[in-house]
This record gives structure tokens, sequence and C-alpha cells, in this order.
């Protein structure tokens, strides 16, 4: 069939993305040019993003979740890597002229300030390495601008509360980057074990990867690039003597100035799905103990890799969440695809287990139902999981609520917080979300609550 000059336009539009993002992360991933959001809004209404963190993950969520889609336009960049978000801004505008949008569109900037007081901007990405999550939030909530924020949430319970305050009293809406939700397995998953399909659930099992196959590397101080702003980057966390590892995205993980590791930063995820599906069994006060490997002394890594911790609710319901070397010896003898995570939600007639790629029940009927999905040749589900940025746009017009609210995110993101804390004190310790603190524990109360470098503030 020939194609038509609209058929080729999208192609090109396609394409260009693919490419982009390739040469950028080396990422072979396809985005998919998505419908208008609102058939009623014209060019002039589409919704304008600044993006504040423009490294592998950043890069990789605008090319992939937000250019792709006509109703947006990417103004704006923030990052501490002088190349990155010259050539990040590049990238995008070279997109829009392939697309007959004229001009430098996007521009770049070094302080994330200068993005938030453009009055044309109406929502902000970041994908900031994790201590400076909550505090780049709170900044732009003050300006009024809609957040889409990476995962996990943060490192200190009273920012949350600030955070909370400052997007109900300036009116803006909330995007957790815990893509897991949009899926449509998730989503069906969601919907049998809410209708009680496996009855009353008594236990939830949760695993996820505990660190990367890397090794703790010594930091040895060298000079700070001219081009690279330490200072920024470090932000609200100790100015440590600079080395190039301690600002690789392995080092922002593991090295607990920044982190509490992949109890979080994977953590949230699986979390995520406990929290949106039983998230009125979860809220309330509940205990957590566990035992956990910290990486060797000397290295720039020195947060838990792996963990087996167990929360207790007082409504009887058990969390067991483990890092996937345990899980993976034992723990996942019921799955077929023994994915490195995942959720298994276990009910009073059977059980269902969730994870990125793979799904499966005990109940047959259940079963079939929830492996009704297109997958991969070696049998893993495929998923549009580039609806994330859809989906933002969808909640900044108020076409629907907000997918992964901010409650959800404090209520998972303290799971992980619980499990470090009680690792590190080496005894259970009690949440109380009522009074926001850890209960009758100065030392594991202190543990969840961050002192931050000046200037880098939020008062």
């Amino acid at each position: 069939m020939k194609k038509t000059q609209k058929d080729s336009k999208q192609i090109s539009r396609r394409d260009f993305v693919q490419n982009t993002v390739k040469g950028a992360i080396g990422a072979a991933i396809i985005p998919v040019i998505l419908p208008s959001c609102s058939s009623r809004k014209g060019a002039n209404d589409r919704i304008t993003i600044g993006h504040i963190g423009v490294g592998d993950r950043g890069t990789q969520e605008l090319m992939y979740y937000l250019l792709p889609l006509k109703e947006v336009v990417n103004v704006a960049v923030c990052d501490t890597f002088k190349d990155r978000r010259e050539k990040v801004a590049d990238q995008v505008n070279r997109f829009y002229k392939e697309n007959d949008i004229s001009g430098d569109v996007c521009k770049s900037y070094l302080e994330m300030d200068e993005i938030l007081e453009r009055k044309d901007i109406d929502a902000v990405h970041i994908t900031t390495p994790d201590h400076w999550h909550v505090l780049a939030a709170i900044k732009a909530a003050r300006t009024g601008k809609h957040i889409m924020l990476a995962k996990p949430l943060g490192l200190s319970y009273p920012e949350y509360m600030v955070l909370a305050k400052e997007l109900k009293k300036n009116n803006v809406r909330f995007h957790y980057g815990t893509q897991q939700r949009s899926f449509e397995h998730f989503q069906l998953g969601y919907n049998m074990i809410r209708e009680g399909l496996i009855g009353e659930i008594e236990k939830v099992d949760v695993w996820c990867p505990g660190k990367n196959p890397v090794s703790s590397p010594v930091c040895n101080e060298v000079p700070v690039p001219p081009d690279f702003d330490f200072d920024r980057w470090t932000g609200p966390a100790p100015l440590r003597p600079y080395c190039p590892d301690r600002v690789t995205n392995n080092s922002s993980w593991f090295n607990y100035d920044y982190s509490i590791g992949f109890l979080a930063g994977w953590g949230a995820h699986p979390l995520d799905i406990l929290v949106w599906i039983l998230k009125d069994q979860v809220s309330g006060i509940y205990t957590s103990e566990g035992t956990g490997q910290f990486w060797s002394e000397g290295g720039l890594y020195d947060n838990i890799f792996s963990w087996d911790v167990t929360g207790k609710y007082r409504n009887g319901l058990e969390v067991h969440f483990m890092s996937d070397d345990i899980a993976l010896n034992g723990m996942l003898n019921h799955r077929i695809m023994k994915e490195t995570n995942g959720t298994t939600f276990y009910g009073t007639k059977g059980w269902i287990s969730l994870s990125r790629s793979s799904v499966q029940s005990n109940i047959p009927e259940i079963d079939s139902k929830l492996n009704n999905f297109p997958r991969s040749e070696a049998g893993w589900i495929r998923s549009e999981n580039n609806m994330m940025g859809k989906r933002f746009i969808s909640v900044i017009r108020g076409e629907e609520k907000e997918l992964c609210p901010l409650d959800d995110a404090i209520i998972s993101d303290t799971i992980s917080h619980m499990g470090d804390i009680a690792i590190r004190t080496g005894r259970k310790v009690t949440w109380d979300p009522d009074k926001g603190e850890v209960v009758n524990d100065h030392e594991g109360k202190k543990l969840y609550i961050r002192e931050m470098r000046t200037p880098y503030t939020i008062y």
C-alpha cells in the first residue's frame, strides 16, 4: 500500500527517537507515537515540560515517554554535567526540526531554578540522583509545576511531609515513576485481587535485585573537571572528596550519602504494587526486622546489597521483603518463570504472583486469564511500558486521577527505610505513620531524618 505524506512523517518521528535513544544510552527501544490525549486541545495548548537531570535514565524517559507525544513540547533540560545537558537539548531540537518545528525549542541549563522560574513551563520531569528527588520536587511544587518524579522517593521523612503540603497548597499534580501500574497484566491482577478472587490476603512476598554485578571502587581524589558542577551534584548531601567513581549511577545507588541502595531504588517497583493493591492493609502501624549484608569496607559503596526483612502489621498481614539472591534460593519454587523481581499475594483461596515480565496463579482459571498476553520467544510478557508519559499528561489535564500519588509513594518508600533501619540497628523497629516516626527508638528515628547541607535546603 502506498504511504501517505502523513505516514512518512510518523515514520520519521519514530525512527528519529529510536536512533536518538540508541545514541544517547545504547538502548534499542522503539517508542510509539501516541495519539493526542484530547482532541479539544490545539497546538497552542500543548503541555510544556522541563527536565531536571538527564543522565541515562532521565534521557531514556525523555526520549521514550515524552518526546514522541504530539501534545507535549519539551522546552528545557538541566544537568550538572555540561556535555549531557547540551547533548540532550541538541537531540531534542534536532527531533523537532525533523518534524517541521523550527528554532531551538529546547534550552539547556545548569541551575534548575532557571527552569522553575519560567512561567511558560507547565510541568517538570525529575530524574536526578536519589538524594535530590524530594528537594527538587518541593522547589517545583512551590512554583506550581506539575511533577513526574523518578523513584525512589527520598531519604528524609520530614521532607515528604513538606512536599505533601506544597503539592496541596499549590494545586500541583504528582506522578511517581513506578511504571508497572500502567502494565495491563498488573492491572488485571489488581482487579482480581481487589475483587477477592484469591480470598483474604494473609501474606505477601516482595523481592527485587539487591545490587549490580560490580565491585566497590576506592575513591582517590582528583580535581573536579571544569565542565562539571560537583557542588550542585552533591546538593543537600555531605560534600566529599571528588573522584569520577563518586558521581556514577552505581555510586549514587550504593553510597549511603545519596541513597539506601536497591532496598528502595529497585524495591520501589514491587513494593508499589503491594501498596497499590493493599493500601488499606499497609497504612497502619507495623514492625520490621531482618538481616542484611553490606558492601565491604574501604570502597565507595556502603549500603545494604542483600536483605531478608519481615514486616508485620497489626491487622495480621505479613510482608516478606527480600533481595533476589534470597528469593531465588528456594523462595520462588512456586513460580515457573523465576524472575528477579515481583510481588506474590497469598490469599485464603490461592495466590497470584505479579512480576515485570511474568505472572502466575495456582488457580487454573485465573492463571489462564493472567497469561493471555503477547509474549517474547523466551516466554516473557511484552508490555507497553512507555504509557507512563501519556498517563502523566492525562493526570495534568485532569482526565484521570493521579495514577501514582505521593501518599502511596511515601508508604512504599517507608517500608524500604524500615528494612534499612532494622538491619542497621540490629533490632526490630516499629513505624507509626500517624506520628511519622520510629516509635521509642531514638537511633532508628534519626536514621530517617537527614540533615541538608546549606544552601541546598527547603527552608
